[in-house]
């Protein structure tokens, strides 16, 4: 039985918060949430018995407030890629609101800490698979922030804070409408539009799997002062990742090879067309060099140090999250 504890999620109503956070509470814990917003699993975690506070670690006094009495944080919570988000909102809130954040747990001598970062401080992996110890080369200013959190969380650990970094591949699994909606999406026809020739590659990572991660940095003595690389057993070549999606839904997708770098001029012209009137485009650089980005990575350190063993392959991850995207209406059976 594991020691019942205390714990603080920081973006704890979004997709991966709220899996931890179910995760949690199933294994006793006592926990505390902190998000700007709702979000699509609020009333679910907190009819579980999640304590949640809407506010922003971006507010020093609240994060203090929350930290006081807690076991263990896990900090989540984070800025994520927005098109026309100011600057100074990734910065405050993946910066400064993690130096708050630390600050609270150092002033209320808070046992333990897991930050979450991001595959992406390593940008596209020139030499694959990526370590923890391949260049730090971040692709834009979500990744750069991230990394600078990491840099805050460093500061600490030397002061003597117990503080682990994990740093995710690509999340996802029921419960996101994001990730991997459009790679079902435009496999349905059976015709796969791709951008180059499909031989860059993408590392998976299922929800379960993280959050088996998150839990084992949180708990293992191993893992302090330690950073990690998380990701399933396996990467993949774009063109077997949309055969396998293709799969899931039963169908026998053909894929159609496109030149790459008209597309990605187009997506420059778009975004620029939108920026000034506060827009979404509908295509933009950061999108479309999906097609281009190599993302694969070497997650041997954690498996060794902290007995990570991602249990979710690719086949069963895609199957929930198909059946969710079909049981919410984000895919057409």
């Amino acid at each position: 039985m594991t020691e019942k504890k205390r714990i603080l999620v920081t973006g704890g109503t979004g997709f991966t918060g709220s899996h931890l956070v179910k995760r949690l509470i199933a294994d006793g814990h006592d926990v505390v949430v902190v998000d700007n917003q709702e979000g699509y699993f609020y009333q679910e975690i907190k009819d579980l018995g999640a304590e949640i506070t809407i506010g922003s670690v971006t507010d020093r006094d609240l994060m203090f407030k929350l930290a006081e009495g807690c076991d263990l944080i896990q900090h989540l919570a984070a800025a994520f890629r927005k098109i026309n988000l100011p600057k100074e909102v990734y910065w405050n809130v993946n910066v400064e609101g993690t130096r708050y954040l630390l600050e609270a747990a150092q002033h209320h001598n808070v046992e333990r800490f897991v930050y979450c970062s991001t595959c992406g401080v390593h940008g596209n992996v020139d030499n694959p698979p990526a370590n923890e110890q391949a260049p730090i080369t971040p692709a834009d200013y979500y990744q750069y922030t991230k990394y600078e959190g990491e840099k805050v969380a460093q500061e600490f650990i030397k002061q003597g804070l117990k503080v682990s970094i994990v740093r995710p591949a690509a999340i996802y699994g029921p419960g996101d409408p994001e990730r991997w909606v459009m790679l079902f999406k435009n496999s349905a026809s059976g015709r796969f539009p791709m951008f180059g020739d499909g031989k860059a590659t993408y590392h998976p990572l299922y929800i379960d799997n993280l959050v088996d991660a998150l839990v084992l940095a949180g708990e293992k003595e191993e893992a302090i002062g330690q950073t990690y690389l998380i990701g399933d057993a396996k990467y993949y070549e774009l063109n077997d990742l949309v055969k396998a999606t293709g799969k899931t839904m039963g169908i026998d997708v053909q894929i159609m090879h496109l030149p790459f770098w008209p597309i990605r001029a187009v997506s420059v012209v778009v975004e620029a067309a939108c920026k000034p009137f506060k827009i979404s485009p509908p295509i933009f650089p950061r999108r479309v060099d999906w097609f281009r980005q190599v993302r694969a990575f070497d997650i041997s350190k954690a498996q060794k140090e902290l007995g990570y063993a991602p249990k979710v392959d690719l086949e069963t991850g895609l199957k929930r999250t198909y059946e969710w995207y079909i049981a919410n209406g984000y895919v057409q059976k």
